[in-house]
Protein backbone atom coordinates (compact mmCIF):
# COMPACT_ATOMS: atom_id res chain seq x y z
CA UNK A 1 0.00 0.00 0.00
CA UNK A 2 1.13 3.68 -0.37
CA UNK A 3 0.85 6.12 1.90
CA UNK A 4 -2.12 7.38 0.77
CA UNK A 5 -4.15 4.48 1.34
CA UNK A 6 -2.29 3.64 4.28
CA UNK A 7 -3.63 7.25 6.04
CA UNK A 8 -6.81 6.22 4.50
CA UNK A 9 -7.37 2.77 6.05
CA UNK A 10 -6.14 4.21 9.23
CA UNK A 11 -8.58 6.90 9.65
CA UNK A 12 -11.46 4.74 8.51
CA UNK A 13 -10.18 2.60 11.52
CA UNK A 14 -9.85 5.45 14.11
CA UNK A 15 -13.52 5.67 13.02
CA UNK A 16 -14.79 2.71 13.13
CA UNK A 17 -16.90 3.32 16.69
CA UNK A 18 -18.22 6.40 15.49
CA UNK A 19 -19.62 4.45 12.61
CA UNK A 20 -21.14 2.06 14.69
CA UNK A 21 -22.47 5.06 16.99
CA UNK A 22 -24.18 6.65 13.93
CA UNK A 23 -25.60 3.25 12.88
CA UNK A 24 -27.22 3.17 16.17
CA UNK A 25 -28.41 5.97 16.34
CA UNK A 26 -29.94 6.71 12.99
CA UNK A 27 -31.66 2.92 13.89
CA UNK A 28 -32.88 4.77 17.38
CA UNK A 29 -34.20 7.84 15.48
CA UNK A 30 -35.97 5.60 12.35
CA UNK A 31 -38.07 3.59 14.62
CA UNK A 32 -38.56 6.57 16.70
CA UNK A 33 -40.13 8.77 13.37
CA UNK A 34 -42.09 5.62 12.71
CA UNK A 35 -44.20 5.58 16.22
CA UNK A 36 -44.32 8.87 16.14
CA UNK A 37 -45.73 9.36 13.10
CA UNK A 38 -47.89 5.86 13.16
CA UNK A 39 -49.76 7.59 16.44
CA UNK A 40 -50.16 10.82 14.81
CA UNK A 41 -51.44 8.90 12.12
CA UNK A 42 -53.98 6.71 14.57
CA UNK A 43 -54.93 10.17 16.13
CA UNK A 44 -55.63 11.61 12.87
CA UNK A 45 -56.51 9.43 9.65
CA UNK A 46 -56.02 12.65 7.22
CA UNK A 47 -52.19 12.87 8.43
CA UNK A 48 -50.02 12.90 5.70
CA UNK A 49 -47.37 9.96 5.59
CA UNK A 50 -46.10 9.83 1.86
CA UNK A 51 -43.02 12.30 2.42
CA UNK A 52 -42.56 11.27 6.10
CA UNK A 53 -42.23 7.43 4.73
CA UNK A 54 -39.45 8.72 2.28
CA UNK A 55 -37.47 10.53 5.54
CA UNK A 56 -37.82 7.37 7.20
CA UNK A 57 -36.57 5.38 4.88
CA UNK A 58 -34.13 7.57 4.27
CA UNK A 59 -32.62 7.56 7.60
CA UNK A 60 -32.80 3.75 8.00
CA UNK A 61 -30.61 3.68 4.84
CA UNK A 62 -27.94 5.99 6.32
CA UNK A 63 -28.32 3.67 9.21
CA UNK A 64 -27.41 0.83 6.98
CA UNK A 65 -24.68 2.53 5.16
CA UNK A 66 -22.75 3.51 8.92
CA UNK A 67 -22.93 -0.34 10.15
CA UNK A 68 -21.28 -1.31 6.15
CA UNK A 69 -18.87 1.12 7.09
CA UNK A 70 -17.82 -0.20 10.44
CA UNK A 71 -17.63 -3.48 8.79
CA UNK A 72 -15.69 -2.56 6.54
CA UNK A 73 -13.06 -0.65 9.07
CA UNK A 74 -13.43 -3.97 11.33
CA UNK A 75 -11.81 -5.63 8.49
CA UNK A 76 -9.38 -2.83 7.18
CA UNK A 77 -7.71 -3.56 10.99
CA UNK A 78 -7.43 -7.17 10.94
CA UNK A 79 -5.65 -6.83 7.59
CA UNK A 80 -3.55 -4.07 8.74
CA UNK A 81 -2.80 -6.38 11.84
CA UNK A 82 -1.48 -8.85 9.40
CA UNK A 83 1.92 -6.46 8.24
Amino acid sequence: MNDSNNRFARTAVRRKRLFLGLSFVGVAVGAGLTAWYGWRRWADPDYPLGLRAVIVVLILLNARQNLRQYRYAVALERLMERE
